[in-house]
C-alpha cells in the first residue's frame, strides 16, 4: 500500500484527466475519460474509481484530492444560474441595465450587451444611503427590506444579492438586511457586496455579488455530488477545488465563494508551467493550454504567473479577454491573467455567408465530439483536420484505447471543402493555418499587448492538443525554444496537485499619497493577516507553511484604472512608501508607456494574499544512459507540412527519448496522451526533467 498519496481530477470540455502520484516513490499514475458535460460530478466520480482501482488500497493512503472544474462557467454561458434577486440603494434599480459603455467592437454601435442576470423587475430598492467614508446619511429602512421579503417568496427567488452604496467603507446595513432576510425567507441564499467584493466600483461589485449569489446553489449542488461520492468510498468528504487565482481553497469556502471559482478549469495549467520554471532554466515562459474545447494563454515571468483585479465570465469564447471585452459579466475577483480562445481539438470549422472559412468558437466538445471520435459528430473540427493530415494514428489515440475513424473525419470536411471548391487536403490545412492565427492572437494578447517581446520567452505547450500545434505556433510568433513536458495531456491535473492554498482580501481606503495614514493601513492589514490565518487554519494548513503578502492597488489622480503594488515585507510606512511609489511609476511606464512623476498619485485599495503552502513533490530527473542518442522508429506514415505537402515521416515513442537523445523533423513523436509534431529544420530533445525541447537545427 502507498504511504501517502496525491489525486488530481481536471474535468475539460472534451475529456477528464486525472493523475495519482505517490508522494514517497513520485511515480505518477495517468488516466483520460471522455467528460460528462450533461452531469460533469459523474465524470469526477469515474475518475476517481480508477484512482481506487490503479492504485489498490489507495482510499486509505489518499491524503489530498484537488479538482479543477468548469461548473461555475458553464452555468452563467447556459444561462443555468439560480432565479436571483438584487437589493440596491433606492435610485440605483438599473445598476445593471446601464452597466458600462464598454463594447466588444469600439465602432459597433448596435452591439448587443449581455442580459442581465438578475431581470429587471426583481432589482428591489432599499431605502438607505451611506457617504464614501461610510458616514451614514439615511439609516436602512427595515420597513423596505420587510416588503422586499414578501416580494421574494412571491417571486420564488432562490438567492439574492445585496449592494448597496460604498458598503466596502460600512457593511452594517448589508448585514442587517441579510438578517431580516434569512429570518423571513428560510432557505434563501443570500450574498453580500461587503462580503465578496468589499471595494468600490458600484457596478463591478454588483456583478460579482450576483454572479456569486446566482452560483451557490449550482456549485454547490456539483460540490454535494462529489462529496457524497467520496464518503460512499470511505473516503474524507472534503478535498480542494482550484480557483481563477491559482490557488485552491477547501470545498466548503468555494461553496460559499463560487464567483472565486469561476476561471478554475484554465488556472491549474499554468500553476503547473510556473513550477516547470522553478525546476529548469526557464524562467520566462508562455504557458500554451490546448485541450478539446479551447485553446489559453499566459504569461509567466520570472517564474511567477501574472494577476489581474478584474476578468469577465460568461462570454463564448473569442480572440481573447482583450477583445471580449462588454461580451460577459465582469467579476472583481483576482484571477490569473489569461487569454482564452475557441480553437481546441473540437472547435468546429465552418464557412460564413461571406464563404470565409471560420474555425470556432462552438466546439464539438466531448458528446458527440469530433466526427472522427464515431459518436455521431458530422462537423468538421481541428482534429479532423489533423488526422486527415496524417498527424495522429488513427489506431494510436490515447494509446490505442480509442479508435478514429478517418472516413467519417474526410466526409465531415467535405462540408467545407466543397463550398470552398477546394480538395479536402487544403481545406484541413488551411483549418490548421486558421488555428494557429488565432493561437497566435492570444499569445500577443498576454505579452506583447502587455507591453513584452514574445520572442524573450519560452513557450510551454500542453494539454491534449498543444504539443500538435506547439512548433507550429513557436515559429509563426519568432519563438526559439518550445518546451513539451512529460504527460502533456493531463499536465493540468498535475498542477492541481502543486497549487496553494490561498485566500484574497481587499478593501477600498481611498487616500492621497503624503496622506496616508500608516497606522490604519497596516491596522487593516494586520486584521486581514488574522483571517487569513483563521481560514487556512480551517483548510489545515499549519502555520509554519502560512505566507502573508501585501499590495496596494494605485493609480494617478484622476485616473479610472489602477495598478497593484507591492508592500515590501508587508508593513507600511515612510520609507516604504516611496519605494512604493517609485515602483507604481515604473510598472506604469512598462504597462501603458509613461509615468508622469510629477502627477500625484493616491490609493485605492489594500489587498492582501493568505497563501498555504503544500508540500511539493519532488521532480524526478531523467538519468542519461549509454545507448542509442536517437530512439528507434516505431512506424512511418505520410504526414503533411506546409509548403512540402505528405512526407515520409517517422513516428518515434515518446517514452523512449532519453535524456540527451534528440530527434530531427520532419518526425511525430506519440505518447499516451498526445501526439507531437517536430516540423523539418527543428529537432526535439530530451532534457534532465524529461521534457522535451524543440530548436531550430543548429
Amino acid at each position: 500500500m502507498p504511504s501517502s498519496v496525491r489525486l488530481g481530477i481536471d474535468i475539460g470540455g472534451t475529456f477528464t484527466d486525472i493523475v495519482l502520484l505517490d508522494e514517497a516513490t513520485g511515480e505518477v499514475r495517468i488516466y483520460k475519460l471522455p467528460s460528462t458535460p450533461a452531469n460533469p460530478a459523474i465524470g469526477f466520480l469515474r475518475g476517481l474509481d480508477w484512482a481506487l482501482t490503479e492504485g489498490g488500497n489507495v482510499a486509505e493512503a489518499l491524503r489530498y484530492v484537488a479538482h479543477g472544474t468548469t461548473v461555475a462557467t458553464n452555468a452563467i454561458i447556459e444561462g443555468k444560474v439560480a432565479r436571483t434577486a438584487l437589493l440596491v440603494t433606492r435610485g440605483f434599480r438599473d445598476i445593471l441595465e446601464i452597466a458600462r459603455q464598454t463594447r466588444p467592437d469600439l465602432f459597433d454601435l448596435f452591439a448587443d450587451k449581455p442580459r442581465p442576470l438578475v431581470p429587471r423587475n426583481l432589482v428591489i430598492e432599499i431605502g438607505e444611503r451611506l457617504g464614501p467614508f461610510g458616514e451614514v446619511i439615511e439609516p436602512l429602512s427595515t420597513a423596505d427590506v420587510e416588503v422586499a421579503a414578501n416580494q421574494l417568496r412571491e417571486a420564488g427567488v432562490g438567492a439574492v444579492a445585496i449592494c448597496f452604496l460604498h458598503s466596502y467603507a460600512y457593511p452594517e446595513h448589508e448585514r442587517h438586511a441579510a438578517e431580516m432576510l434569512r429570518e423571513r425567507c428560510p432557505g434563501l441564499t443570500v450574498s453580500l457586496s461587503s462580503d465578496v467584493l468589499p471595494q468600490f466600483g458600484e457596478y463591478l461589485r454588483a456583478s460579482t455579488t450576483v454572479v456569486n449569489a446566482g452560483l451557490q446553489a449550482v456549485v454547490g449542488s456539483y460540490l454535494d455530488q462529489i462529496e457524497v461520492g467520496l464518503a460512499e468510498r470511505g473516503m474524507p468528504s472534503s478535498f480542494y477545488v482550484m480557483q481563477s487565482n491559482g490557488g485552491v481553497v477547501a470545498s466548503a469556502m468555494a461553496r460559499q465563494r463560487p464567483v472565486y471559482v469561476v476561471e478554475s478549469g484554465p488556472a491549474a495549467g499554468v500553476i503547473a508551467a510556473a513550477r516547470l520554471a522553478e525546476t529548469g532554466a526557464y524562467a520566462d515562459i508562455i504557458s500554451f493550454d490546448m485541450g478539446g474545447t479551447t485553446a489559453k494563454a499566459a504569461m509567466i515571468q520570472g517564474g511567477q504567473p501574472r494577476l489581474c483585479p478584474e476578468i469577465e465570465v460568461g462570454a463564448m469564447a473569442t480572440s481573447g479577454r482583450g477583445a471580449s471585452r462588454g461580451r460577459g459579466y465582469p467579476i472583481g475577483t483576482p484571477a490569473l491573467d489569461l487569454v482564452e480562445v475557441g480553437a481546441g481539438g473540437g472547435s468546429v470549422a465552418w464557412v460564413d455567408s461571406g464563404g470565409m472559412l471560420r474555425v470556432g468558437p462552438q466546439s464539438a466538445g466531448a458528446d458527440p465530439g469530433p466526427a472522427c471520435y464515431g459518436q455521431g459528430g458530422i462537423e468538421p473540427t481541428v482534429t479532423d483536420a489533423n488526422l486527415v493530415l496524417g498527424r495522429l494514428d488513427p489506431a494510436f489515440f490515447l494509446g490505442g484505447e480509442m479508435t478514429l475513424n478517418v472516413d467519417a473525419a474526410r466526409r465531415a470536411l467535405m462540408r467545407v471543402a466543397e463550398p470552398l471548391h477546394v480538395p479536402i487536403v487544403e481545406a484541413a490545412a488551411a483549418i490548421l493555418d486558421i488555428a494557429i492565427a488565432s493561437m497566435a492572437r492570444a499569445v500577443h494578447l498576454v505579452s506583447t499587448q502587455r507591453g513584452f517581446d514574445v520572442r524573450d520567452f519560452t513557450l510551454v505547450a500542453f494539454g491534449g492538443a498543444g504539443p500538435l500545434h506547439a512548433n507550429a505556433l513557436a515559429a509563426d510568433l519568432g519563438i526559439q525554444r518550445v518546451l513539451l513536458p512529460p504527460g502533456p495531456g493531463i499536465f493540468s491535473a498535475f498542477g492541481l496537485m502543486l497549487a496553494d492554498v490561498e485566500h484574497d482580501f481587499v478593501v477600498t481606503r481611498l487616500a492621497r499619497f503624503g496622506e496616508l495614514d500608516h497606522a490604519a493601513i497596516n491596522a487593516i492589514l494586520a486584521e486581514f493577516a488574522d483571517r487569513g490565518r483563521v481560514a487556512l487554519a480551517a483548510d489545515g494548513v499549519s502555520p509554519p507553511q502560512m505566507e502573508f503578502s501585501a499590495a496596494l492597488d494605485i493609480r494617478y489622480v484622476g485616473q479610472s484604472y489602477q495598478l497593484p503594488i507591492p508592500v515590501p515585507n508587508g508593513a507600511f510606512s515612510p520609507d516604504s512608501e516611496s519605494l512604493v511609489r517609485e515602483r507604481f511609476h515604473t510598472e506604469h511606464r512598462r504597462a501603458y508607456g509613461y509615468a508622469a512623476r510629477e502627477e500625484p498619485i493616491e490609493l485605492v485599495n489594500i489587498r492582501l494574499a493568505a497563501v498555504g503552502h503544500t508540500p511539493k513533490p519532488a521532480t524526478r530527473r531523467a538519468e542519461p544512459r549509454p545507448g542509442r542518442r536517437t530512439p528507434p522508429i516505431r512506424a512511418r506514415r505520410p504526414v503533411y507540412y506546409p509548403d512540402c505537402g505528405f512526407v515520409d515521416c517517422p513516428v518515434y515513442d515518446r517514452y523512449r527519448l532519453i535524456m540527451g537523445a534528440s530527434v530531427t523533423g520532419p518526425a511525430i513523436i506519440d505518447e499516451f496522451d498526445s501526439t507531437t509534431v517536430i516540423f523539418p529544420g527543428y529537432q526535439a530533445t530530451g532534457d534532465q526533467h524529461r521534457n522535451l525541447v524543440i530548436e531550430t537545427v543548429r
